[in-house]
């Protein structure tokens, strides 16, 4: 008797230390810790936009469409509650990047504007702000891209084999991961043209 209940014991370890468990909880972290620094990022931008539209209003008030719309991108993106379980809500993630996609929408008209007028370039406040900028951009690139790593490898752990049995006992899905609204518009190279015309 004492001799099965040490074999179930031991087929009982051995079949959930293949179940997967333990390591999509370690994925899933990877994922919240992930998203935790795009939110991070965007928060940063957020923050950094009235300063730059603020300059930028000194120097080019008659561009105020191209201002109106970075201020009432930015107020768009303040109004999404950016919450944990927003990765986990396929439409108000959806809804998250369409607002982000505005609001790097809105900042790229504004530096074409401070292309436009060497005045507003020449200007060091304006610099520092766009540089800044700048470089928030490339840490939200470089945030978002560990994000859609970890959700990667947290969909390769709910999808596999044993770890997918674990997965749909306890409920778990692949998480959506961020996509592009027209991926046929960014398949072709922009046109750059020096020329006036």
């Amino acid at each position: 008797m004492r001799l099965r209940i040490l074999a179930l014991l031991a087929l009982i370890t051995a079949l959930l230390s293949g179940c997967g468990y333990n390591q999509i909880q370690i994925n899933d972290e990877g994922v919240n810790a992930a998203w935790s620094e795009v939110l991070n990022q965007y928060k940063r931008r957020a923050d950094l936009v009235p300063n730059l539209v603020a300059t930028v209003q000194g120097y080019a008030a008659h561009e105020k469409e191209v201002l109106t719309r970075v201020t009432e991108a930015r107020a768009a993106v303040g109004g999404i509650k950016a919450t944990p379980e927003l990765i986990n809500d396929e439409a108000a993630f959806a809804k998250f990047q369409q607002v982000q996609a505005e609001m790097s929408s809105a900042l790229a008209r504004l530096l074409v504007v401070a292309e436009n007028y060497p005045q507003l370039k020449a200007d060091a406040n304006f610099r520092d702000l766009q540089a800044q900028l700048e470089g928030t951009e490339n840490r939200v690139t470089v945030a978002r891209n560990r994000y859609i790593d970890a959700v990667r490898v947290y969909n390769i752990s709910v999808r596999t084999f044993p770890n997918n049995l674990t997965a749909m006992a306890m409920g778990w899905k692949p998480k959506a991961n961020f996509s592009v609204d027209n991926e046929k518009a960014i398949a072709d190279a922009p046109a750059v043209k020096f020329d006036s015309k």
